[in-house]
């Protein structure tokens, strides 16, 4: 896929990107917004935390979606990576001191739970060819009853107790450079591992022969079937893959960058999920894209810290729905995104 194509694939989408940028300007000079002081680089710190959950969650599930299977639980095993990780945290620690590698067991153990538990989720959808969108609805349900009810058996509430957060890497020297030295080289771990899968991800999809293989199960199985390659495995690889990304997204959430695990309300997952449904929409099923629009939500939910901090006083209820207004300005702008020509069709290779 050439970028030449993407643009032109994708013209609607960033001309309204382009214009909320005006409109942003504009409304900066008409308003007299402390542009400069909005967008600082603890601004960029914080949008690009904040979009590292969304992003992996995102790629996940476009691998899924694009080989025919519609990974609707998301939301869910975001869920059960944070509780997981933080539990699996505070277990190894024996409830004391936790520690950076204490929280990095965390993060392991989150990624392949949830990737077994997705096990089931494939099972269900590809060899029983159950319902998708009910087995996806269910795994959320399942989740937000689970993760609370599991904190209250372990730590007697609906949160865990106080943890650390996965340090920074720091590079002496290079971190102390203007602008550049504290986004780039002073610099969570999670977020440049997020950049990684994401390059790993493109790649992937578009240049390796598995990847061919995932486009085809979702567009043309018949195809790809009588290519002598097995639909079903493909789909159980690639569902798998949307799991083992949620959880370590809901790992980042916790052990990452919250200082603990939330039970209460919708979880601290708080919607994350779903904006990453978006936001492989949103991208057109393109890793890359994907992440940028991840960015895009994240500064949405960076903006609200930013306005409080130069003064800019809007009740904490009007700023906490910018991400899900930003969802759905993007929903209108991404009217032209086509799916797989096969997600959501159950596929018998016996056949």
């Amino acid at each position: 896929m050439s970028i030449a194509h993407e643009v032109a694939d994708r013209r609607v989408t960033i001309g309204g990107v382009v214009a909320a940028l005006l409109v942003l300007v504009i409304g900066s000079s008409v308003w007299d917004l402390p542009l400069v002081d909005i967008l600082t680089v603890g601004a960029v710190q914080r949008t690009l935390r904040a979009a590292t959950p969304i992003a992996l969650a995102a790629i996940g599930g476009l691998y899924a979606e694009k080989s025919g299977v519609f990974n609707i639980g998301l939301e869910g095993f975001m869920i059960f990576g944070a509780f997981i990780a933080a539990a699996a945290a505070w277990i190894v620690s024996g409830g004391g001191t936790v520690t950076q590698a204490h929280l990095w067991v965390g993060v392991v153990t989150a990624t392949l739970a949830c990737a077994l538990l997705t096990v089931v989720f494939a099972v269900l959808t590809v060899r029983f060819e159950a319902n998708q969108i009910v087995a996806g609805l269910a795994v959320w349900f399942i989740a937000l009853g689970f993760a609370p009810f599991s904190s209250i058996v372990l730590w007697d509430g609906v949160s865990s107790p106080s943890l650390p957060n996965i340090a920074t890497l720091t590079v002496p020297g290079l971190s102390s450079l203007p602008v550049v030295g504290p986004i780039l080289f002073d610099i969570s771990p999670l977020v440049v591992l997020t950049v990684i899968v994401t390059a790993v991800a493109w790649v992937g999809l578009y240049r390796t022969r598995y990847g061919y293989w995932v486009q085809a199960a979702g567009e043309n199985p018949e195809a790809l079937d009588t290519a002598g390659v097995n639909v079903n495995r493909v789909r159980f690889a690639a569902v798998i893959l949307s799991g083992a990304l949620a959880g370590l997204a809901g790992a980042t959430l916790s052990v990452g960058f919250a200082g603990g695990f939330t039970g209460s309300g919708v979880t601290m997952v708080d919607g994350r999920g779903w904006i990453a449904i978006t936001a492989y929409l949103f991208a057109n099923y393109n890793p890359i894209g994907a992440f940028a629009a991840s960015v895009l939500f994240g500064g949405m939910d960076a903006l609200q810290v930013q306005l409080q901090t130069v003064g800019i006083s809007l009740p904490s209820s009007l700023t906490g729905l910018f991400p899900y207004v930003a969802v759905l300005v993007v929903l209108v702008l991404v009217g032209r995104t086509r799916m797989p020509a096969a997600a959501g069709e159950p596929y018998d290779t016996e056949d």
